[in-house]
């Protein structure tokens, strides 16, 4: 499988009174054509300034992507192209599922108006074409009586329906790129089940391929091929789920993963990663996780350490493994 996007040398920087806010800064990876790249990491550690910025949508007055990122589709640089050509690319090869549908849908239009608008504006159907389109998109989706549903306003659908509105929307144009923001944010466990088995035959049908982005390694284990993992704006791991779940390699990924419940149950309490993720306005000096890595030694304090690649597919960002062999 080619590389569909390659993300290079990815740096988004928010200007506050405060000062500047590397919010995102220095991130590479890729996705292949028809996978499922998972990007993973704690609140606040850059996942959504990540995908908001390859679909340039990042405030323009507050934040800045840098002059050095760049963001490859298909063979063309997207911060390189004109507005209107980046709108015409938005909802139409590279969709996004928002975090809360509740205020990505607008409140005062139904269901349906807001599937159509999709279709009238990139597939250029006529307003009862696009009308039936969209109740066969929430068929499709499985939503019980479509025909309904597409006279009804958001508010009165569950969180678990708007979500499914949600993804019928972002699959409208049949996009090659599919980014999903916490899809299963605040919804029940079953719903979330429902919603990501929905995605994942959805993406199986359009083959198209999916970056998504989540703090719950348990959907990442059921949906992903590969696993990129950020802390503090920075990729500290990138492998497969198997290379990732089987043998993690920095402290924080072997943290994230030490934090998850077993169901088998693990005896004493559940482990925990100390401290929080630093204010990105005072970012620590050396490796941005030292402050809470029990292997930190005297020069993680000092200089921060460089991406080590084992493979394409493989990489982590430690002075454990600086020299190629675990030196711990």
């Amino acid at each position: 499988m080619g590389k569909m996007l390659e993300v290079r040398n990815l740096k988004t920087y928010f200007y506050t009174e405060d000062g500047v806010v590397p919010a995102v800064d220095g991130v590479d990876f890729y996705i292949k054509h028809g996978e499922t790249l998972g990007l993973v990491g704690e609140s606040g550690c850059g996942k959504s300034v990540t995908s908001l910025s390859i679909l340039r949508l990042v405030p323009p007055v507050q934040a800045k992507i840098l002059e050095e990122s760049e963001i490859i589709f298909e063979g063309t640089n997207l911060l390189e192209l004109p507005i209107k050509d980046m709108r015409k690319l938005r909802g139409n090869k590279i969709s996004m599922i928002f975090q809360e549908p509740m205020t990505s849908l607008n409140p005062v239009f139904k269901i349906g108006y807001q599937i159509s608008e999709v279709l009238m504006l990139h597939q250029k159907m006529d307003k009862h074409t696009a009308w039936e389109k969209s109740i066969e998109l929430l068929r499709k989706v499985n939503i019980p009586s479509p025909e309904k549903v597409v006279n009804e306003y958001p508010h009165t659908l569950s969180g678990g329906m708007r979500q499914r509105v949600m993804i019928a929307m972002a699959l409208a144009c049949n996009p090659k790129l599919l980014i999903a923001d916490e899809p299963t944010t605040a919804l029940d466990v079953t719903v979330q089940a429902q919603i990501l088995e929905l995605m994942n035959e959805l993406k199986k049908e359009f083959n198209a391929a999916v970056m998504l982005i989540t703090h719950n390694l348990g959907v990442v284990a059921e949906t992903c091929d590969r696993i990129v993992v950020m802390y503090a704006g920075k990729i500290v791991e990138e492998g497969t789920v198997h290379d990732i779940f089987e043998n993690p390699l920095h402290p924080y990924t072997k943290g994230l993963l030490n934090s998850i419940p077993s169901v088998e149950g693990k005896k004493g309490k559940l482990e925990s990663i100390p401290g929080v993720v630093p204010n990105p306005l005072n970012m620590p000096k050396g490796c941005r996780f030292s402050p809470r890595c029990k292997y930190a030694k005297e020069i993680c304090y000092k200089n921060e350490p460089n991406i080590k690649r084992f493979s394409e597919d493989r990489a982590v960002r430690c002075f454990i493994y600086e020299d190629g062999e675990k030196n711990e």
